[in-house]
């Protein structure tokens, strides 16, 4: 499956960067941490994506994590044509809208009541401001390497694109935006517990990724969640899971089923909308309704509850929950991972795995990467390296070191032989 050329990907590169900032509308998109230009894709079909040129790659993106289903699957694609038919998007009502809410309630543990938004950043965005809402309280707790979206209070030694670009902060951000953000260390309870003990009267909210993504994908230490929650209970202050990227990944109820503890918010996204752009967030029916129309805490958005999208997310969760194919997921993951870790052991190479149920990361670094601290460690060269050697041999990667590897339900066998063989020969090579 080894990839020949990619005349035409280099060409229609080169006219997008004429007419869209750096050639692409999202920076996690960019080869600027591994060198290159992107490859244009052309179509998806299950676990394999096809660029311009014809060439096949079997994918370990799927989006950056919606498709774990794989691409065009068989009962998403009938729901979106048949909605379709109805209209694009109506600016009322619509039943999906309430169908789509009653499935993330029945399954998300800490879901009460939803609210359907467009993107994990606008989720994010909306969380921030509820929390603050509806305690009255300004402060709030992030954590270095977790990535909430391109939301000015929260665009504070963020992950993901953030740590790529070396900009973990960006400018155009007011300082005063940023002033009442408290950034902590990822997996430390002391330092946590500290910061409460001065200032817990103080702190609208604490929100993190319960299973990080943005920067390489990072465990939380055993105790880490439960203080989070103990904490939080103890000052009235809100616990946000970030589980945009976790939510029906990890597990049907997310990483809050998997760990077995319930925040107060949550924010959805990815997986939610099988595909199509779609973000949420939900919790207790107390703090929910706190927001605008009910409450005084406002949100609104022209396009949300999009019937399409909405269509496409119910049809992806329904499946989901009829086929449970979690613990055939998790058994692939580890499969393909427990390759790689024997790959780069056999090529001398430096490096730890992360795994969690679908979601892995192959970090070149020797130490456990448990914090932003550890994972700013980690060598970025050599993964440029790794990622072109894949790439070429028809294997598509996250373009950065900093993100995290997804698998679906179409990945085979033969898939994961190939992907173990392909990694076995570049690790030779850049070892």
């Amino acid at each position: 499956m080894s990839v020949s050329q990619r005349v035409k990907s280099e060409e229609q590169f080169t006219r997008a960067m004429r007419v869209i900032p750096g050639g692409v509308n999202s920076p996690a998109r960019a080869f600027g941490a591994v060198g290159g230009h992107p490859v244009v894709i052309d179509r998806g079909e299950g676990q394999y994506l096809y660029d311009i040129d014809g060439n096949r790659y079997i994918d370990l993106v799927g989006s950056w994590g919606p498709h774990i289903l794989g691409h065009l699957h068989p009962r998403v694609m009938p729901r979106i044509e048949e909605a379709l038919k109805k209209g694009t998007s109506f600016g009322a009502p619509t039943l999906v809208e309430t169908e789509l809410a009653e499935l993330v309630a029945d399954l998300v543990p800490c879901v009460e009541k939803v609210r359907m938004v467009n993107s994990g950043t606008e989720a994010g965005m909306s969380v921030i401001r509820l929390a603050r809402g509806y305690t009255g309280r300004d402060k709030i707790i992030k954590f270095a390497g977790c990535y909430h979206g391109h939301v000015d209070s929260l665009l504070v030694q963020a992950g993901s694109g953030a740590l790529t670009l070396g900009t973990p902060s960006s400018p155009g951000v007011p300082q005063g935006c940023t002033a009442d953000t408290l950034v902590l260390e990822y997996n430390d309870i002391e330092q946590l517990k500290e910061t409460f003990v001065q200032l817990g009267d103080q702190i609208a909210a604490v929100i993190l990724e319960p299973v990080v993504g943005n920067m390489g994908v990072v465990l939380p230490e055993p105790g880490f969640l439960e203080t989070v929650r103990e904490v939080c209970t103890q000052h009235g202050s809100v616990f946000i899971m970030d589980e945009v990227m976790t939510g029906f990944r990890v597990a049907l109820g997310g990483a809050q089923q998997r760990f077995d503890i319930a925040p107060d918010i949550c924010m959805l996204g990815k997986v939610i909308g099988g595909g199509m752009p779609v973000g949420a967030y939900g919790g207790k029916a107390e703090i929910m309704d706190v927001i605008s129309p009910v409450g005084s805490v406002y949100q609104a958005g022209t396009l949300s509850g999009n019937p399409i999208a909405m269509a496409s997310g119910i049809a992806t969760l329904e499946c989901l929950r009829e086929t449970d194919p979690y613990a055939e997921l998790e058994s692939k993951t580890r499969r393909l991972t427990q390759g790689l870790g024997a790959a780069a052991a056999k090529a001398g190479l430096p490096h730890t795995l992360a795994e969690c149920g679908s979601m892995f990361t192959l970090f070149f670094n020797p130490e456990k990467v448990t914090s932003y601290a550890i994972s700013a460690k980690n060598d970025t060269a050599r993964f440029g390296r790794y990622f072109q050697g894949m790439l070429d041999r028809g294997i598509y990667l996250p373009c950065s070191q900093f993100e995290a590897n997804f698998t679906s339900v179409m990945l085979t066998d033969d898939d994961i032989d190939h992907v173990i063989q392909a990694a076995s020969e570049v690790l030779q090579e850049i070892g």
